[in-house]
């Protein structure tokens, strides 16, 4: 028995002490396998997202490399008074081409036209006739009458500063005639016809005023319309105390009740309103350039090139230096017309 006993005692010690190695010897094994296989799958998925050899760098080129759209430029590569050049010459009144523009305005029977009714000079009520008469409005009957073949061929309908691009863009109407200022910022949301007048933003003040230059109005109240580029201009100069309205001619109102110390707008538009207020006096320098152009729809590119190839034929024949010198010239003011810009694509 006790022999039994002492090799059944031995058997155990030396299946005890093989267990132990085998044990060792597994963690050694076993242990690094399982870490390093751990540490593989932690550094691939760290290496999905960022990791060098990602294919979707190397097939992204470059932002700086992409062509913009025409419609959204980057402000330093972006002419505001470039527009689409027109496309041979104008179709006859009333042979517009099947499908454009032209002929769905044609079989409406007239072009609707956005303007303004309170901008002598540019768009404003004849006190003796009450038709609209000004520079906007010559020229919006110059593309009815190419459209149709009678200027009288068109409705207008007023609208204010700040209701021009939604007016057009909605539909209510096919363009807008209302001195409309080209930006890179506005191209990015309608188009332009190329320029047909520029001029700049200035004051106009009564004539017992001290003011000389914005920098005279810090602290006082200037009047100005919402909606325009003249907003975003005069904010740029501090202290200056911003009035804003809707309709531009309510400025000149406040101005004559002494509720505001100034009115700025393009200097256009100011002597529209001296012209109605001789107690009033334009000052200061130029304040910014801007050209105007008549608005149209954004995909409407084919009404855009006819009415450019309209207003080529009035630089050819004189026709928009006597619009424009119809009004300015009695003032004394210098009739300049530019030569258009073009080069933008669709």
């Amino acid at each position: 028995m006790s022999g039994r006993r002492a090799h059944g005692t031995a058997l155990p010690a030396w299946v005890v002490l093989a267990g132990v190695v085998a044990v060792v010897l597994v963690g050694l094994v076993v242990g690094p396998v399982r870490t390093a296989a751990h540490g593989s799958r932690t550094t691939a998925r760290a290496a999905t997202p960022s990791g060098p050899s990602t294919p979707a760098p190397r097939s992204s080129p470059p932002v700086a490399t992409a062509p913009a759209p025409p419609t959204a430029q980057a402000a330093d590569d972006c002419d505001p008074a470039a527009s689409y050049a027109p496309v041979g010459p104008l179709p006859a009144p009333g042979a517009m081409p099947a499908g454009s523009t032209m002929a769905r305005i044609a079989a409406r029977g007239r072009l609707v036209v956005g303007t303004s009714g309170d901008k002598p000079l540019l768009a404003a009520r004849d006190p003796r006739t009450g038709d609209l008469t000004g520079i906007d409005i010559d020229l919006a009957r110059a593309v009815a009458a190419a459209i149709l073949g009678d200027p009288a061929k068109v409705e207008f309908r007023t609208i204010p500063y700040a209701a021009r691009e939604r007016a057009l863009l909605d539909g209510q109407v096919d363009l807008v005639a209302h001195s409309m200022t080209m930006t890179c910022d506005r191209w990015r949301r309608i188009a332009f016809s190329s320029e047909y007048f520029r001029d700049g933003q200035r004051l106009l003040v009564r004539t017992d005023s001290p003011a000389r230059e914005v920098e005279d109005l810090r602290g006082q109240r200037v009047c100005v319309a919402r909606g325009t580029t003249t907003i975003d201009n005069l904010r740029r100069f501090p202290g200056v105390v911003v009035v804003p309205v809707d309709d531009a001619a309510d400025c000149l109102v406040l101005l004559q009740r002494a509720e505001v110390d100034a009115v700025t707008s393009n200097e256009i538009v100011l002597l529209g309103y001296q012209l109605q207020d001789p107690y009033t006096r334009i000052v200061g320098r130029e304040l910014s350039d801007e050209p105007r152009g008549l608005a149209v729809r954004p995909q409407e590119v084919d009404l855009v090139r006819f009415v450019n190839g309209v207003l080529e034929r009035l630089r050819a024949d004189g026709g928009l230096a006597r619009i424009v010198s119809a009004r300015l010239a009695p003032l004394g003011r210098p009739v300049v017309v530019r030569p258009p810009t073009y080069g933008r694509q669709p």
